[in-house]
């Protein structure tokens, strides 16, 4: 039966009443949808049947006219699966939902990820959705009401093992007994006793598999709980009907599985709870992270200092900050300086100087000097709080190669029921003809270590360890996917400036053999704003000499500058402007050259018509790039500088650094079409970059990896981050992502080998259902335990 649907939905790109106009006529040419759309509210109205026009084809028609549908993202949190089948059923759904760009679930971290367009579908009708599945869902909770569930259903599974385990241990008595051929007291082996101890056990603390099978197998789906019902089932009513037999004709000789039910479901709880104690050791770099937030700030207000939690902290509130107190949000210093311990953002061991008017980031540490703060970022502004939700995403990403444990598992548990019933039959008709026991035995033992529990954690694990390593160190990649790319990579792009040098110029060498002409120098060029004279001031500073009193000065741009300081005239600049004056300076032509080819900026200096010495000025190469660029060599890498700069500067910071090839004189425009032109040529091309003209490079490289000190643009529009400047950072970005896909292989090895190599042991009936369920349980805890390796290895 069709439906008519009413949407509002909102359209971005519309400039002028020409397009609006457009979209509306074409939107209403479409079989069975009227559309109004409004250029002032840019959002459309549409009345549609959904027999003849679904909203993917209203989405995809407004976007093949050069436009856009307005996109929302959500996340929940998903209650109630237990193997890779439910997670991949419930994205799949999802997925086919009218109005849903995207949806993905993560089964470790039990997080749905939506794409969606409001107006065509609603988030409770996304929640409906999933609920309607049988499993339970809500908007994400903040990170604490996460935590609390999470430790309430890790007692309450604690709980049921323990029930389960203190009935079971009487049934596990009885089955030792019969494979030791040891006699127990009658009232151990009394048949209306493991009645009793196996039925709570099979309907009271086993009722969560009968739940999750009615649910799935009512939408057509099966999972994990399908064959843990089945199987157990199947052991507990064959063992009630042998009861009931033996009430019928006492005499005979009845065949007990209380104990096959029983232990099973105990032993099933068990991997359970050690698969949710272990998956929550996965996410400790996000607890890592949120340890590292200050509780408490000093707000002063009116002249009065109060203390007040962080999360009341408001942009332009005014901060105190005492001696060895975190700083509470991201800020700007009003008064005082001290020095700031940065090293959990930035990686920096060094304590940063900050005086008035420098930036400071919530978290770090204040160490020795008060200060009073305004607040210019709080709450999920901060970088913090940034580098907590790229590493969240991330962990909730799917990497491309779990696709194929999805394929897989999506098969997995109906075919699983087919060989278990198949091999019923041909055990009770061909191998033990009318042996009911056997035939059970061996088709239980099918079911339970056939379980994909395994197989569904084997990816997500991996990533949620990887990416929280990878933050530890200052690594952060912005997706699953971006982890398991970089590994692929064989060419490495690098921006010169602010990426592989400091961004800032240096002095590098002064030489004169007159004592006096530093100070002249310094206080000449005091009076100039060029970054090449502030670096010359700073060196003057640093060597003990102050800006002192200039009687003239005159810049010459171009050239350099004229000043006359304590009576003497200096001249400071290039050789044209020596030349000018008829100053002599070839003798020091010759270590000129040789400053130049190394792609410094020399300045002639001459004091009263005389020439008295020369100074260079460089952008220095970053004390990390050198060692960065022989361990990417040493991974395979070719390295290759992109840059504007001329072609004599970058080859000599090229052959400083060890770089292979240098791409000179590039406009800002032209860089993103360069990594188009090496990625056209089959190579797979990584692009580091920090500033705003390094964005479209970023995002055209196969991975994009933006400096943390650089630009929100160019961290925004690259795939990796690495936070501070410390070049090496990268090699081992590369190095985590090949170590992580190394793990995830082992994991589906080993899911797929215990599943693969125990279906065919169990029908042959080697296997009994007891060993088949520790098997089971086994293999979720070594796939998890596993994937917490990586958190130990080097990089």
């Amino acid at each position: 039966m069709s439906e008519d649907k009413d949407v509002k939905i909102g359209i971005t790109g519309m400039t002028c009443a020409a397009c609006s106009t457009r979209i509306e006529k074409s939107l209403n040419k479409m079989n069975g949808v009227e559309a109004e759309v409004n250029l002032a509210t840019e959002n459309a109205r549409i009345h549609y049947n959904e027999d003849e026009a679904s909203s993917h084809d209203i989405q995809e028609r407004i976007q093949k006219l050069g436009y856009d549908v307005e996109k929302d993202t959500v996340e929940f949190d998903i209650y109630g699966m237990t193997c890779a089948a439910c997670s991949t059923r419930i994205e799949k759904v999802l997925n086919k939902m009218s109005g849903v760009e995207k949806a993905s679930v993560n089964l470790a971290s039990e997080i749905g990820q939506v794409s969606y367009y409001p107006g065509m579908v609603e988030v409770n009708d996304l929640i409906a959705r999933i609920q309607k599945l049988g499993y339970d869902a809500e908007r994400r909770k903040d990170r604490e009401d996460k935590q609390s569930h999470k430790e309430k259903e890790q007692k309450m599974q604690k709980y049921k093992l323990i029930a389960s385990a203190v009935l079971s241990l009487p049934l596990f008595l009885i089955m030792v007994s019969h494979m030791a051929g040891v006699e127990l007291p009658n009232l151990l082996v009394n048949p209306w006793l493991q009645f009793v101890l196996a039925t709570p056990v099979q309907f009271v603390i086993g009722f969560q598999f009968y739940e999750g099978a009615y649910k799935n197998l009512k939408n057509k789906s099966a999972n994990m709980d399908v064959l843990v019902a089945l199987g157990t089932s199947a052991a507990y009513f064959y063992s009630v009907v042998e009861l009931i037999r033996s009430l019928i004709n006492p005499g005979m000789n009845v065949h007990l599985y209380f104990e096959t039910s029983a232990i099973l479901i105990t032993l099933i709880l068990l991997g359970k709870y050690f698969e949710v104690l272990a998956k929550g050791r996965t996410t400790q770099a996000i607890s890592s992270l949120l340890n590292l937030q200050a509780k408490e700030a000093t707000l002063i207000e009116g002249g009065e200092q109060k203390k007040v939690a962080v999360d009341e902290v408001k942009v332009d509130d005014v901060l105190l900050v005492r001696p060895g107190e975190k700083i509470p949000v991201d800020g700007v210093i009003q008064s005082g300086h001290t020095s700031v311990d940065e090293s959990m953002i930035t990686g920096e061991s060094i304590p940063v100087d900050k005086e008035e008017g420098a930036k400071v980031i919530g978290a770090t540490i204040n160490k020795n000097g008060t200060i009073q703060m305004k607040a210019t970022k709080v709450g999920k502004d901060t970088a913090l709080a940034h580098i907590i939700q790229v590493v969240e995403e991330a962990q909730g990403s799917k990497a491309p190669i779990q696709r194929l444990a999805d394929v897989i598992s999506g098969y997995f548990v109906p075919i699983v029921v087919a060989i278990a019933v198949v091999m019923f039959v041909i055990w009770i008709t061909v191998i033990n003809p009318g042996e009911l026991a056997s035939a059970l035995e061996a088709s239980i033992a099918v079911l339970v270590i056939a379980c994909p529990c395994a197989l569904g954690l084997a990816t997500p694990t991996s990533i949620m360890v990887g990416t929280g390593k990878g933050a530890e160190l200052g690594i952060l990649f912005k997706g699953g996917e971006y982890l398991e790319t970089t590994h692929s990579l064989d060419t490495m792009v690098f921006d010169k400036t602010g990426t592989l040098t400091k961004g800032e110029p240096e002095v590098t060498n002064f030489e004169t053999e007159r004592e006096d002409l530093l100070e002249l120098l310094v206080s000449a060029e005091g009076q100039s704003e060029h970054p090449l004279a502030s670096a010359v001031v700073e060196y003057g500073k640093a060597k003990g000499n102050s800006p002192g009193e200039v009687e003239q000065f005159e810049a010459k741009p171009g050239f350099g500058i004229q000043s006359v300081v304590a009576g003497h005239t200096l001249l400071i600049g290039t050789r044209k402007l020596l030349s000018s004056e008829d100053i002599d300076f070839s003798k020091y032509e010759a270590t000129m050259k040789a400053w130049e080819e190394e792609g410094k900026t020399v300045m002639l200096i001459a004091v009263d018509g005389k020439a008295e010495g020369m100074i260079a000025v460089a952008d220095q190469l970053k004390e990390t790039a050198a060692e960065a660029m022989k361990e990417l060599k040493e991974l395979g890498l070719h390295l290759i500088m992109l840059t504007g700069d001329n072609e004599k500067t970058a080859n000599a910071i090229a052959e400083q650094a060890g770089i292979d090839e240098v791409i000179a004189e590039v406009i800002p425009e032209e860089k993103a079409s360069h990594i188009e032109r090496l990625k056209g040529e089959g190579r797979r091309v990584g692009m580091i970059g920090d500033g705003i003209n390094d964005a479209p490079a970023l995002a055209s490289a196969d991975i994009g990896i933006a400096i943390g000190t650089g630009t929100d643009v160019a961290i925004e529009a690259a795939d990796l981050t690495i936070m501070g400047e410390d070049l090496t950072l990268i090699p081992k970005a590369i190095t985590l992502s090949k170590k992580t896909l190394k793990n995830i292989r082992q994991n589906l090895f080993w899911a797929l080998f215990y599943n693969s190599a125990g279906i065919p042991i169990a029908a042959a009936g080697l296997l009994a259902p007891w060993l088949a369920g520790a098997a089971m349980a086994f293999s979720s805890v070594s796939v998890v335990s596993n994937s917490l390796r990586l958190k130990r290895v080097k990089v």
